[in-house]
C-alpha cells in the first residue's frame, strides 16, 4: 500500500498543473486594484485563509512579519468561506494583518489555482512566473529558503511559457 501511494505522489508531482495564473485581478478589502504585472521585480505571495482555520490562524504572524521586513516581497490574503465581510475586517485588524485582504470565493481563487483546502499558498517570483505551491501551513522561514534556493532566471523561460510549479 505504502509503494503505491509512493507511485502514485511521484506521478502526480511529475504532471504539468492544469492551469494556474498568468494574471490576476482582484480589488482589496479598501477598494485597490491589485494585479499580478503590479509587482514586476518582487515574489508575489497569495494566501487562501479563512478565520475559523487554526493553521491559517498560525501562518498570519509570519505572513505579516515577511510582509513588512522584506521590500522584495508581496503577500494578498484572500480570505474564503465567510459569512459576513464586517466579521473578516474585524478579525484581520484583530491579527494586525498590514498585508491586502481580499474578499475572495471560487470565481476570485480561479484566477490563481486550485484551493482544495485552507490555508492554500501561491507564489510568484519576480519576473511573475508561479514558483510555487502549498497546501497548509507554511512558514517565513521556509518561504524565505525557497527563495534563497531559487532566484528567478528570466531567461529560463520563453515568452508564453511557464515552469511548472514546484510543490513547497
Amino acid at each position: 500500500m505504502q509503494r503505491a501511494l509512493a507511485i502514485l505522489l511521484c506521478v502526480l508531482l511529475s504532471l504539468p498543473p492544469l492551469s494556474y495564473a498568468r494574471g490576476f485581478v482582484f480589488t482589496d478589502s479598501t477598494g485597490k486594484k491589485l494585479t499580478l504585472s503590479d509587482y514586476k521585480g518582487k515574489w508575489v505571495l497569495i494566501n487562501f485563509w479563512a478565520t475559523w482555520c487554526p493553521p491559517c490562524l498560525k501562518e498570519i504572524p509570519d505572513l505579516v512579519s515577511l510582509y513588512e521586513s522584506r521590500k522584495d516581497v508581496v503577500v494578498i490574503g484572500i480570505a474564503m468561506d465567510y459569512q459576513n465581510p464586517k466579521t473578516v475586517m474585524k478579525f484581520a485588524d484583530s491579527l494586525s494583518i498590514s498585508y491586502p485582504i481580499v474578499l475572495g470565493d471560487r470565481k476570485i481563487a480561479a484566477q490563481i489555482g486550485p484551493v482544495s483546502m485552507l490555508p492554500t499558498t501561491y507564489l510568484f517570483d519576480p519576473a511573475g512566473q508561479p514558483a510555487a505551491y502549498k497546501v497548509g501551513l507554511i512558514s517565513r522561514e521556509s518561504l524565505e529558503e525557497f527563495m534563497r534556493e531559487n532566484p528567478p532566471s528570466p531567461q529560463s523561460h520563453p515568452p508564453g511559457e511557464t515552469s511548472q510549479r514546484k510543490r513547497k
